[in-house]
């Protein structure tokens, strides 16, 4: 058995209006909280002690995830008053993650990596810590990390699009967010203020001769946090499953409406003629028969009331009882 923790303290800003009423962890996905899905996945892999960092609306993680039992582990709670970046995480999770090899994973993506592959290269390679890495061959906005002989070189800047690269051949790795710790690597993470692991412990590790090791995946992978992505993300997952649509406890789709690609939060409640496509409703919100959403996200408009929206969210407008912003990014 193993230990995990799993990084949720952001603010999930570009989930925005989204996370209005609930921290990022807390929303729902595939039928359980976002970070319910990702705690079953770490458990596939025998992780049965998980830790899970909160910030933002903290509340609403422990009351969607309780004890973890019904994930399958045993959730602990670690409160950031202020954020303290991810190795500033794991700094204040020590007492819980100390001790013996501990897996952490961004608590923000879906994936079905092949954790057991990954930790026999760990120790392969004799490894402080061993980050598991993808090939980028759309040339995403993720970092490049560079890699040398089976070890972490560096991280790099986004990569070039294949018409401005000279080596459109050569497909550059991306970081998961998923990695395998030994504990020493808290002698290379400062108490008790903010750090990052890839900017300042993992740079410094390296430079004192330590192998941090790479673990190259071709698992399925996504990442979620914009609502296109979270949208995106949830339609292919439900179309392997054989269905385009998904609805939480206490919703009720008129048997008449036209909804297609579509995830539908809690007490959502669509009238007859009503039109969705490609849309996330929001937790609590009525569709009137009259009313066409497409590609847009809707939540109820007294959430929005009174808010500031984040620099990075979606904009929208008060349509009747609902707000709607169009899906861009």
């Amino acid at each position: 058995m193993m230990r995990a923790m799993i990084l949720a303290a952001g603010y999930g800003t570009r989930l925005w209006p989204l996370t209005i009423d609930r921290a990022k962890p807390a929303i729902p996905f595939m039928g359980q909280p976002l970070v319910g899905y990702v705690a079953e996945y770490l458990a596939r892999f025998g992780c049965d002690e998980v830790v899970v960092n909160l910030h933002h609306q903290a509340q609403t993680v422990r009351d969607a995830l309780g004890d973890g039992r019904h994930f399958g582990v045993r959730m602990h709670y670690v409160e950031e008053p202020v954020i303290l970046g991810t190795s500033g995480a794991l700094d204040n999770a020590r007492q819980l993650l100390d001790g013996d090899t501990f897996i952490v994973i961004n608590g923000k993506i879906a994936t079905d990596i092949d954790l057991s592959d990954a930790l026999r290269t760990h120790r392969a390679a004799n490894a402080i810590a061993t980050l598991i890495l993808k090939p980028n061959p759309r040339r995403e906005r993720f970092s490049t990390v560079l890699v040398d002989g089976g070890l972490l070189q560096r991280f790099g800047s986004h990569p070039q699009t294949p018409l401005e690269s000279d080596n459109a051949d050569d497909v550059p790795l991306m970081f998961t967010g998923i990695q395998i710790l030994e504990p020493r690597i808290f002698s290379y993470i400062p108490r008790g203020v903010f750090s990052h692991s890839t900017t300042e412990v993992y740079p410094q590790a390296i430079a004192r001769g330590e192998r941090i090791a790479a673990h190259v995946s071709d698992g399925m992978w996504h990442e979620l946090s914009t609502i296109r992505r979270y949208l995106e993300t949830s339609i292919e997952l439900l179309q392997h499953e054989g269905r385009d649509v998904i609805a939480g406890q206490d919703s009720h789709v008129s048997v008449s409406a036209d909804v297609r690609e579509a995830v539908l939060w809690e007490n959502v409640t669509v009238d007859a003629g009503a039109r969705i496509r490609r849309a996330v409703i929001g937790a609590g919100v009525h569709v009137g028969g009259a009313e066409v959403f497409e590609n847009v996200v809707v939540v109820r408009a007294e959430l929005v009331e009174g808010t500031a929206r984040p620099p990075q969210a979606l904009a929208g407008e008060m349509r009747g009882a609902n707000f709607v912003a169009p899906i861009m990014g």
